[in-house]
């Protein structure tokens, strides 16, 4: 009887190293795309923080116009807000000096 208790403590023991082992090689292998979309959203992030610039050696004029139509219900003190329509241009220039002009060692 005990011979037997034994057997099943192993194959259970097994079963659960074999799960890990899956559940981790499932791990790796999404760690290429779980990186690319982290690398992805950190780079959309940066991009809306606006154009990086030496501000000693860059000029820009810029105009930026923002268009929005939303809906907003108000029931039972909570407010819904529907966005319908977003859009936003820019337009300007930006003349930026030579490359050699941004650092201090000529």
């Amino acid at each position: 009887m005990f011979r037997k208790l034994l057997i099943n403590r192993a194959q259970t023991t097994l079963e659960y190293a074999i799960l890990i082992g899956v559940v981790v090689a499932g791990l790796i292998a999404m760690q290429v795309y779980l990186k690319r979309g982290f690398q992805g959203k950190l780079k959309e992030n940066t991009d809306t923080m606006g154009t990086q610039f030496s501000p000693g050696y860059t000029t820009s004029k810029y105009t930026t116009h923002n268009v929005t139509d939303s809906n907003e219900e108000v029931a039972d003190g909570v407010t819904t807000t529907t966005i319908n329509n977003q859009s936003t241009d820019r337009s300007g220039t930006e003349n930026v000096e030579k490359f050699e002009n941004e650092y201090w060692w000529k």
